[in-house]
């Protein structure tokens, strides 16, 4: 995973061994994305998802321990299977969070995907920190889930 900072943009870019078709799918169809959203022993115990324009999404991330959470957002922009823009922001936010928008951007490399990721703008080091260590277990859990074909 390579990781490129500017301000309070988090950027991060993978390759995933799977065709750009079926990395699209792992991110826009709820059941697919339960399979790995979230760091590392969180789970997806609820996911809506309305891909196009102007649709709506809500996650429950529920923690190992601890009370589970929301984040939802609105699409922006889909681009089957290239490009994904969208609002994020949490529904319990902490005094420093913000509205952010994430862009992820999958190029095809024979049979697999070049996926980039930039979101922004954030408040403060902290949040791209912890936003940081959340998206690199979750491409992490991703990237496990593609090459098992879960």
């Amino acid at each position: 995973m390579t990781e490129r900072s500017s301000g309070h943009t988090l950027e991060l870019e993978t390759m995933l061994e799977a065709p750009c078709e079926r990395v699209f799918r792992m991110l826009t169809e709820p059941a697919e994305l339960a399979k790995w959203w979230g760091p590392e022993g969180f789970t997806t115990p609820e996911a809506t998802l309305d891909p196009r324009p102007g649709g709506s999404y809500r996650l429950t991330m529920q923690p190992p321990d601890g009370e589970p959470f929301h984040l939802a957002g609105e699409f922006l922009e889909i681009d089957p299977p290239r490009r994904l823009v969208y609002t994020f922001r949490w529904e319990e936010p902490a005094p420093d969070d913000r509205e952010t928008i994430v862009t992820l951007s999958l190029d095809p490399r024979g049979g697999h995907t070049w996926i980039r990721l930039a979101q922004g703008e954030f408040a403060t080091d902290e949040r791209i920190a912890l936003h940081r260590a959340g998206w690199t277990d979750a491409l992490g859990k991703l990237a496990q889930a593609v090459r098992s074909g879960a």
